[in-house]
C-alpha cells in the first residue's frame, strides 16, 4: 500500500515499537487524548507532548490537517503504520486515527528519545531539499527565456494597437 499524502516522513521500523510503548505507559501513568478531534484540540491549545498519527486512515482527509497544524504550532508528531495497533496501544477496543500525549507520566524518557530521533529524520529530509536549491539557481536562466520571448511580444503589441484602431473605424 502506498503511503498517504499526509505522511511527511518515514518512521523507521525500530521506532514504531517505542512509540506504541510510550502510548501504553503514558495512558496508564500520564494523560492521553484519543482521536483526531482531541488531538487537534491538544495541538491548538499547546498542551501536547507528542501527536501520534496512523498512516492507514481512510479517508486520509480525516487526519491530513494534523501534520500541518503541528508544523504551524511547533508540536512534535510522528506516524505509525496501523490505526488498529494505535487503538490497542491506547487500551481501547476500536481503532484510533490519532492520539495526543498530554502528560507523559513514566514514559518521558521514551518520548524524549522518539522526538529526538524524529527531529534527526526531519533534518535529514531537509538536506535533499537544500540540494534542490542549485536547481532553483537555474531560474535566472529561465528568466533569460522570457526576455527572448519579450521580443515577439513586442511584435504583438502593434497588433494589439491595431485592434482598437479597427474598433474605432467601425
Amino acid at each position: 500500500m502506498a503511503k498517504s499524502y499526509y505522511v511527511k516522513f518515514v518512521v523507521p521500523e525500530n521506532l514504531v515499537s517505542p512509540i506504541y510503548e510510550s502510548l501504553r505507559v503514558a495512558s496508564q501513568t500520564g494523560k492521553v487524548r484519543k482521536g483526531t478531534n482531541e488531538a487537534t484540540k491538544a495541538i491548538e491549545r499547546g498542551t501536547s507532548k507528542l501527536i501520534v498519527i496512523a498512516e492507514d486512515v481512510e479517508p486520509p482527509e480525516v487526519v491530513a490537517h494534523l501534520p500541518i497544524i503541528c508544523e504551524e504550532r511547533g508540536a512534535a508528531y510522528v506516524f505509525v503504520p496501523s490505526k488498529q495497533d494505535l487503538g490497542k496501544a491506547l487500551g481501547i477496543e476500536v481503532t484510533s486515527a490519532a492520539a495526543a500525549i498530554l502528560d507523559s507520566g513514566d514514559a518521558q524518557h521514551i518520548i524524549d528519545e522518539v522526538i529526538s530521533t524524529i527531529e534527526k529524520i526531519k533534518d535529514g529530509k531537509s538536506e535533499p531539499e537544500a540540494k534542490s536549491e542549485p536547481e532553483a539557481k537555474s531560474e535566472p536562466e529561465a528568466k533569460s527565456e522570457p526576455e527572448a520571448k519579450s521580443e515577439p511580444e513586442a511584435k504583438s503589441e502593434p497588433e494589439a494597437k491595431s485592434e482598437p484602431e479597427a474598433k474605432s473605424e467601425q
